[in-house]
């Protein structure tokens, strides 16, 4: 099942997608809880009824969890080709850890980072002249827990939904922590909607990212490094995890410090992540005004 938050007539609603029929089903929920998003589902055992269909083209998609609770839980170097490019390029202040990782490296975004699809991602040049894209599936927890085993870590996913883990490479290359670089204004692009983890298929499913049309990243989600039950296994040793929580699963090879020389995004340039079961992340990048 696909779950968006919309916008209807100036209200936020959380609605079922029929993507093939273009309709959306608003759930019949109250707007004090709509506010929070695709979240107010996560702790329903039966979900609550639809009202009627409304066209696609009549709604606007928000970010499926528009302001996270806390901060999103990103991987780094989860494949193999992209942490060796990424240790090529000189921003790497991970190095220490090694080429390929042992365990997990853990980063963070802020919330206020998270825009919808169609929104215009913000450059501002007097910040930043070396913006890139990272196209990651993301995981939304769904039930809380802590110390969770790599056995027991899918009975806490709800699903999935796409980011794109925009980063200024400067910023990230001038401090030894990665939180500013990454967690610009506008810099976490998320959706276009969630899909429940029943109807995605993490084996098959791919991640490609598109540069004005021009494919720079494609790979099976099935190639990282550390798989979901290592990762959620990992961030959940002694730190719980909540129902709400993101967990972006790191990038594939293809990102713009990969290339030589590097290939930035520039004012004017669209950025489309598609990931297969999910759906399509589309955004433009624009000058700061």
């Amino acid at each position: 099942m696909k779950v968006a938050t919309v916008l209807i007539d100036g209200w936020r609603r959380v609605a079922r997608v029929d993507e093939e029929a273009g309709l959306v089903f608003p759930f019949d929920i109250p707007q004090s809880q709509s506010r929070l998003g695709i979240v107010c589902l996560l702790q329903e055992p039966i979900l609550p009824k639809t009202l009627p269909g409304i066209s696609l083209r009549n709604v606007e998609l928000l970010a499926p969890v528009p302001l996270p609770a806390r901060n999103i839980f990103c991987v780094g170097k989860n494949y193999h080709e992209h942490a060796h490019e990424f240790s090529r390029s000189g921003f790497d202040s991970s190095a220490a850890a090694g080429v390929i990782p042992k365990y997990p490296i853990i980063f963070s975004k802020v919330p206020e980072s998270v825009i919808a699809t169609n929104s215009d991602v913000l450059i501002d040049p007097k910040v930043s002249t070396a913006i890139d894209y990272e196209a990651e599936l993301a995981v939304i927890i769904g039930k809380s827990g802590r110390g969770i085993s790599k056995e027991d870590a899918f009975d806490h996913v709800w699903g999935y939904t796409i980011i794109n883990d925009v980063t200024a490479r400067d910023i990230q290359g001038r401090y030894s922590q990665w939180l500013i670089g990454k967690s610009q204004d506008t810099f976490c692009p998320m959706g276009p909607w969630a899909v429940t983890k029943d109807s995605f298929d993490l084996d098959a499913a791919s991640v490609r990212c598109f540069v004005n049309g021009q494919i720079r990243q494609n790979a099976k989600v099935s190639q990282l490094i550390f798989d979901i039950p290592t990762i959620i296994a990992a961030l959940s040793e002694g730190v719980t995890l909540n129902a709400g929580d993101i967990i972006a699963t790191g990038t594939p090879a293809g990102v713009g410090i990969g290339f030589d020389p590097p290939r930035y995004l520039r004012a004017g340039d669209t950025v489309r992540v598609e990931i297969d079961g999910i759906g399509a992340l589309e955004n433009r990048f624009i000058n700061m005004s």
